[in-house]
């Protein structure tokens, strides 16, 4: 099949297939005799995997370990393991992150009174230095 007929079945555009493909995340396609890339249903899966992993925030480094471990029948659980509680390691990182953002960013909209007046909180805590 053609690059948009992977791209429909896999869930991702042709420029990310394309992306994959130079990075090295997925292996070249064959090419037709006109040069145009040609996939078949393991691209397809190969396809489908990168993009579960993307929609659950998995780096591309992340990915490609995971790829890797996929495809190795002899590979111990406890190495995919690894990489995904690292992952969730990072996400719950990022969640704490936002938490705080949200609460200084409440506290600055409630501090702002959002009237004609120039003087606003909001400015005011961003331009102090921390």
């Amino acid at each position: 099949m053609n690059i948009g007929e992977a791209a429909k079945r896999s869930g991702l555009s042709a420029k990310m297939i394309r992306h994959y493909e130079q990075i090295k995340l997925l292996k070249p396609a064959k090419r037709s005799a006109a040069g145009y890339r040609q996939y078949n249903e393991q691209n397809i899966a190969v396809l489908t995997f990168i993009r579960q992993a993307r929609l659950l925030g998995f780096s591309i480094a992340q990915i490609d370990d995971l790829l890797r471990l996929w495809q190795d029948p002899a590979r111990p659980s406890r190495a995919v393991k690894e990489v995904a509680q690292h992952h969730l390691q990072e996400v719950e990182h990022k969640m704490h992150e936002l938490a705080a953002m949200q609460s200084t960013l409440q506290q600055m909209i409630s501090a702002c009174p959002g009237d004609d007046n120039p003087q606003c909180a909001i400015l005011e805590q961003l331009s102090k230095k921390p």
